[in-house]
């Protein structure tokens, strides 16, 4: 791929555009948001397949069984949303991370990743959507790197460049498979969670007034964002962060209307929590900046069709 054709696939696509999506859909309530907005966005997505990862916090006793808890739970949210028939383009990603930055983890959604993209070209690419650590997307492009000329990575992990530190829950799952990523030159726009996605945020009386009771998605939703809340704000006034729809949200940022970005040179995660920045290496585009309220129009609007 010429230069000037990798800086076209690091911009926002302007026409239809397939989009497979990456997701820890059980670790937290945000995943599944995300996986409503790209389901009910057909007007400029069309959701190809969908991916299990691997992920282990409090809600899973291994990477394994948080994968298998993420391929449950996004058949879930398909079936509540109305798309079951999707069902069928849901795949178990891997069930461990990445134990080095060369040997990839094989799994059912790695091979349909490479089978997919092979598809595809740099003048049209497939756009992998990651909300979740990168292991299933790093062993696709170890093992084929070819796909970074026929794929873009929209990935939402990592804190913002000049935030105090690099320990965010996608990057530390697995900072092999991210160093993969970043070092392998596919098309990358990265949307920071610290203080850029952070600033999403959803708060209980819009829950209440504009989701609940419209349809069972939309309760469903509903419920489990005030479940988790209440386990340790109860009684006190709180937002909720769902970071993740943002990252589905720069494939509609036509013009701006839901984020600001830039062209920077790719910076490296190191193991000591950090980014290296030299201005030597390739570029990526790096969100900086949510237009919450217009974002949040989108996705209710969205949601309760």
């Amino acid at each position: 791929m010429d230069e000037s054709q990798y800086r076209k696939n690091l911009k926002v696509p302007l026409h239809r555009v397939d989009v497979v999506l990456d997701t820890d859909a059980f670790n937290e309530i945000d995943d599944q948001f995300a996986i409503a907005y790209l389901m009910n966005s057909g007007e400029k997505l069309n959701p190809a397949a969908i991916y299990a990862a691997p992920f282990h916090n409090h809600k899973s006793s291994s990477p394994r069984d948080g994968m298998n808890k993420s391929y449950e739970e996004i058949k879930r949210i398909l079936d509540l949303g109305g798309h079951g028939e999707k069902k069928e383009q849901v795949f178990y990603g891997a069930d461990r991370f990445l134990k080095n930055e060369t040997e990839p983890v094989d799994s059912p959604a790695v091979r349909e990743l490479v089978r997919r993209a092979r598809a595809y070209t740099p003048e049209n690419p497939l756009y992998v959507v990651g909300i979740a650590a990168l292991t299933n997307i790093a062993s696709a492009l170890l093992t084929e790197p070819a796909l970074k000329e026929r794929i873009a990575v929209v990935w939402l992990g990592g804190n913002a460049r000049h935030y105090a530190h690099n320990r965010e829950f996608n990057m530390m799952q697995d900072l092999a498979a991210a160093r993969v990523v970043f070092n392998s030159k596919v098309p990358l726009i990265q949307v920071p969670c610290m203080d850029v996605a952070e600033h999403f945020t959803i708060t209980r009386p819009e829950l209440e007034y504009w989701l609940q009771g419209k349809n069972p998605l939309c309760d469903y939703l509903t419920g489990i964002a005030i479940g988790e809340m209440e386990t340790w704000a109860e009684g006190m006034p709180w937002s909720k962060t769902i970071w993740d729809v943002t990252a589905v949200a720069w494939l509609l940022n036509d013009r701006g209307k839901f984020m600001e970005e830039r062209l920077v040179s790719s910076p490296i995660p190191e193991y000591n929590d950090t980014y290296t920045c030299r201005g030597d290496r390739h570029l990526i585009n790096y969100i900086y900046r949510i237009h919450r309220d217009a974002l949040m129009k989108d996705l209710i609007e969205k949601l309760i069709k």
